[in-house]
């Protein structure tokens, strides 16, 4: 058999400022998109559904084309040229000819005139190519469309918030495929999506409400009660009449029943948990103060409002500003997204010492915030390329780039400026430039939950910090105008009778 196995993951934050080129699509030094050969080498041996597709075509002797592999930081709206590039690719070499795709996708990617670019590209593909099978792996964090579920033969979901399971959903979405291929299943999509917004630092399945709906699904699947069974946090942060907590199921045709009773089972255990999913916000004084107190180090600061692994730029200083004014010592910070202050310091050379602007570059117009940068006074410790490969359990092994990065010594805290943004779920983002981070009392990163895949188990504590930005928990916030409505906790009564 022949198949085309693609990876496109971006996951658009409709209230960032930075919209997202083509040029974007890479997380490693190269800028733009992998295509061909080398978009096969820089999946395989990765953490990632892209590499568990071609692990499987492989064992089984079959050919495969991999026509991209493109993945870009989360951040604002994908731009009409990126998306069409993209899809044009992936939609030609399905129409070449081939027995099955196999698409590692994310699942909340807004682009310019397609508010569920996925779903999009799934349409286009099943027009070239009516009657080809198409197995979807997806992000925990997708949001859902009829486009995208009607167009796809099987779902799968991630199950891990860190997303640790990436290949073994990969696998899971192939196994089903495979086994239609061979007429051993009929795979039939159910699906819902509830009218809830979830709080993303209170979605992971790793503790409740989420822990026991996930692990439901997950002995459903096991124990063959169904196909595949994914529940999915949604991506809040995307102003668009699809966002919110679905659930899909994939049963075999011969057991649909089966597979409506668990949607209608785990649909019911979230919408009666939907008081739960709220995050109760403390702040952001009050946070770093009580930090203060902690004396067994280190202590992992999390400031959850200027993630770019949500889309926010990560220039944002204010929590930063509020631990030098409180006088927390011992403190590594960053990484900070600022290309122009790198370039300074690098002017500026090792050992030297040097004052400047760090941050506060990006405006937000939609939460009307406007950009502080913080002016810091220190000596370059360091000066690195920023590349590092994954150690950690998160897409283990793929290699990764901040672009040129410095670390400043202010006064004893280390700051860290980049030129790309990166979430740090990996320790990498600070090990790279020789840093100990068992010698820092405190740590200081912008994260939600993936900062947990390589921080947590060194952290002696972890005190959330809910600094201001596009990432915020605080959805009064946020101009929300296309969302359907009404949708919980934005409207509390009128959610329930819709419901």
């Amino acid at each position: 058999m022949r198949f085309v196995i693609a990876l496109m993951r971006h996951e658009t934050n409709t209230f960032s400022p930075i919209a997202t080129p083509l040029s974007a699509f890479n997380r490693g030094s190269t800028a733009g998109p992998l295509y061909g050969d080398d978009a096969v080498r820089a999946c395989q041996g990765t953490n990632s559904a892209a590499a568990a597709f071609i692990d499987l075509v492989r064992r089984q002797g079959d050919e495969f084309v991999m026509p991209l592999m493109a993945n870009a930081v989360p951040s604002g709206m994908v731009t009409a040229q990126a998306f069409e590039s993209m899809a044009a690719s992936i939609v030609e070499a399905v129409g070449a000819g081939c027995d099955a795709v196999m698409l590692d996708l994310h699942g909340a990617m807004v682009a310019e005139g397609y508010p569920d670019a996925e779903g999009e590209l799934l349409a286009r593909i099943r027009a070239a190519a009516p009657e080809v099978p198409i197995a979807v792996s997806l992000d925990f964090h997708a949001n859902f469309s009829a486009a995208l579920v009607d167009n796809a033969t099987v779902i799968a979901g991630y199950c891990t918030y860190p997303h640790v399971d990436v290949y073994e959903t990969g696998a899971r979405a192939a196994r089903t495929l495979m086994a239609a291929l061979r007429g051993e299943a009929r795979p039939v999509l159910l699906w819902r999506t509830l009218p809830m917004l979830t709080h993303m630092l209170r979605q992971t399945p790793r503790a409740q409400p989420m822990k026991d709906i996930m692990e439901r699904a997950m002995a459903a699947e096991r124990d063959g009660e169904v196909l595949n069974a994914s529940v999915f946090g949604g991506f809040p942060l995307a102003d668009i009449p699809h966002t919110g907590l679905a659930v899909v199921i994939v049963a075999d045709a011969a057991r649909v029943d089966a597979g409506r009773r668990l949607l209608d089972e785990l649909c019911g255990m979230a919408w009666e948990r939907r008081a739960d999913f709220v995050f109760p916000i403390e702040p952001m004084e009050e946070s770093i103060a009580r930090a203060k107190t902690l004396t067994q180090g280190p202590v992992v600061l999390v400031d959850h409002g200027d993630n770019c692994g949500a889309g926010g730029p990560t220039d944002e200083m204010t929590v930063l500003g509020e631990v030098l004014r409180q006088g927390l010592e011992g403190v590594v910070a960053g990484p900070f997204w600022d290309p122009g202050a790198v370039a300074e310091l690098i002017a500026a050379g090792v050992g030297q010492s040097v004052t400047l602007d760090v941050g506060g570059k990006t405006d937000m117009p939609a939460l009307d915030l406007k950009g502080r940068p913080l002016r810091l006074s220190g000596r370059v410790q360091c000066i690195t390329d920023g590349n590092y490969q994954v150690t950690g359990p998160m897409f283990t092994g793929m290699k990764l780039s901040l672009g040129r990065t410095v670390v400043l010594d202010v006064a004893g805290t280390l700051v860290v400026i980049c030129e790309k943004p990166q979430e740090p779920f990996d320790t990498g983002v600070f090990t790279h430039a020789g840093i100990d981070l068992s010698r820092r009392r405190y740590i200081l990163i912008k994260s939600r939950q993936h900062f947990r895949a390589g921080f947590e188990p060194i952290a002696s504590e972890i005190v959330l910090v809910a600094g201001p930005g596009v990432c915020s928990s605080d959805y009064s916030q946020f101009p929300f105008r296309n969302l359907r409505r009404p949708i919980y906790p934005l409207e509390v009564h009128t959610a329930l009778e819709a419901a």
